[in-house]
């Protein structure tokens, strides 16, 4: 495994982050499959992101590649969702928020960068 594979399977595991964030932001947009443009994007972006993360699982921990996607998707979904979509900010939201990504930092750090 060369360092330029796993800086590859890096950049994908960043790009399905992305695209799971964009999937579940059309989602919420979709109003229940209702809006129909939304629903494509759904579907697009989650397409997107299971393909970038059967890469990233290439030469990542599939422990590792889990947790960061879910962890930092979740995080960044929390956060679009109080920026644009007016959800409740708290001192307790923050905080577990922060939790999730000294977590996800903790599992990587672990078993190393690979």
């Amino acid at each position: 495994m060369t360092s330029l594979e796993i800086i590859n399977s890096w950049l994908s595991l960043i790009l399905a982050i992305i695209f799971g964030v964009l999937g579940t932001t059309s989602m919420k947009l979709s109003h229940g499959f209702h809006a129909r443009k939304h629903v494509w994007g759904m579907a697009i972006f989650y397409v997107l992101s299971f393909v970038a993360l059967t890469f990233a699982i290439k030469y990542i921990q599939l422990s590792v590649v889990y947790a960061v996607w879910s962890g930092l998707g979740t995080v960044i979904v929390s956060a679009v969702s109080m920026t644009y979509f007016g959800e409740r900010v708290s001192v307790r939201k923050i905080f577990f928020l922060t939790i999730i990504i000294l977590g996800v930092i903790g599992l990587h750090c672990t078993d190393g960068f690979a």
